[in-house]
Parts: structure tokens; sequence; C-alpha cells
């Protein structure tokens, strides 16, 4: 199975990941990273991995990245990954043993978060869709992130993905001002049938930065994880009360000049 999958991996400014994530994948006969023209040590760090093929693309939306990866992909499956995935060797193992008459045409990978490199007991990451035949595939935006659409049946894969971003803190604060922005026009633009509870919750400003807290904490049981646990928690919450404090300005501005 694996000489059948080619990884892509789309990379912005991805040194302090990016090394940790190929490393596992030399398995791969082809490996597409699709760069927005990263300014830090990340090209450089690619050249070391003779099976990579470099292409840039000015970014716009993820799923436009990513739909134009998979132009560049002519394997029969794509493993879809973030530049701070760490595929574990149990799941490699797993991969491999998929049968190459399988009727399955999409498979989704559980998730553990790491903080500095310490998975969490409990995240509010969900399993994502990351394996899939490439015809039947097609991402479209959903909000600041991306959502695929894999027609046919799908399953669950047993094994792990790390996600194990060490990018300072000052990059994630950048990121958040991007990601606010996006989801900011999402919830004033759909209506609120169309939206998620927890995206109908954002709407009421107030709420979410404490639901998130004691969902982390207690729900998660991040409490249990020592400072990783009390970190990822004091994120997520800080990256609700930015959206909070976003739609606020937004709603009042949008009185005053009435």
């Amino acid at each position: 199975m694996l000489e059948n999958i080619t990884p892509l991996i789309l990379t912005y400014n991805e040194a302090p990941n990016i090394n940790r994530t190929l490393g596992q994948l030399t398995w791969a006969k082809r490996i597409i990273v699709i760069d927005s023209y990263s300014t830090d040590k990340t090209l450089d760090l690619l050249q070391s991995y003779p099976q990579l093929q470099l292409f840039h693309r000015e970014f716009d939306t993820y799923a436009n990245q990513c739909n134009y990866g998979l132009e560049q992909v002519s394997s029969q499956w794509v493993l879809s990954l973030d530049a701070d995935y760490f595929v574990t060797d149990e799941l490699i193992t797993e991969i491999a043993a998929i049968p190459q008459d399988s009727s399955v045409d999409g498979y989704y990978a559980r998730f553990k978060y790491c903080v500095l490199g310490k998975p969490l007991r409990g995240t509010l990451l969900p399993p994502r869709q990351v394996l899939f035949r490439r015809e039947k595939a097609i991402y479209v935006d959903d909000g600041h992130a991306h959502q695929l659409s894999v027609k046919g049946k799908s399953a669950t894969l047993s094994g792990y993905i790390y996600h194990d971003d060490r990018k300072p803190l000052s990059r994630w604060l950048w990121a958040q001002e991007r990601y606010t922005l996006i989801e900011l026009k999402k919830l004033l633009e759909t209506p609120n049938q169309e939206l998620s509870l927890g995206d109908r919750l954002r709407k009421q400003k107030l709420l979410a930065p404490f639901v998130i807290l004691f969902y982390c904490l207690i729900f998660k049981g991040g409490i249990l994880d020592g400072w990783a646990g009390w970190y990822y928690a004091f994120q997520r919450t800080l990256a609700e009360i930015l959206l909070s404090l976003r739609v606020i300005e937004t709603e009042k501005l949008s009185v005053r000049d009435r």
C-alpha cells in the first residue's frame, strides 16, 4: 500500500517542525510540498530529502492551497499532513497493511496534541480524514480551517498522529490575528441555523472562553497533564477571547455607524 501513497504537506516558515514530520516519511517514493514562500530555514531543510518535490504558491486559502497540491499528485492515494504532524510508527504499519483492493475511499486518523513535545490526554482535535483516493477528494474552506470532502466509503484507523507544533508563541499569536478575522466573517455572514453549536456559542461572546477553559481542564482532563494541560487550556481560552473581542468590536462599530 505504501508505494501507492504520496504525502502532501503545506509549509510556511516551518523550520522548527518540518524535520520531525519528514523523518517519518522516508518510506515514500515521492513527497509533495506546497510552500507559501517561506523566509526562514524551511527551504534549506527540505533539500535534505531527495524524494521531495517542492512547489511554490502564494497563500490565499487553505482549500485552494490543498487543491493545488492535489493537482501535483500522480499516485492513487494521498496522505495529507500539516507540517507539524508526526505520523507514529504504529499508524504507518497500519496503513501499510491496508489491502490494495480495499473498498474504502478515505481513512480518518485520530490525534494527540502535544505541548512542547508532551502529548496531552485530551484536546479539541477531532479525527481528520488524512488518507484518501486522490480522484475522490476535494477541499473546501470552513472559516480559518478547511474540510476535505471525499466521495465514497470512509473508515477510521486505530493509530495516532501527534500534532506537535514547536513554533514560538509569537508565531501562534500572529496566526490567531489572521484566524479571528476569518472566523469573524464566518460567524457574521452565516445564518444561525447553519452554524454549529460551538459557533452559535461564540456569537454570544461572553460564554465561549469560560466554556472552553472548563472543557479543556475538566471535561478533557487537561488538569491531569500538569503545566502542559494548563498551557493548552490557556491557549485555547485566549483564542476564544480574541474572537469574542472581535465580535464585540464589530457589533459596536456597526451600531455606531448607523
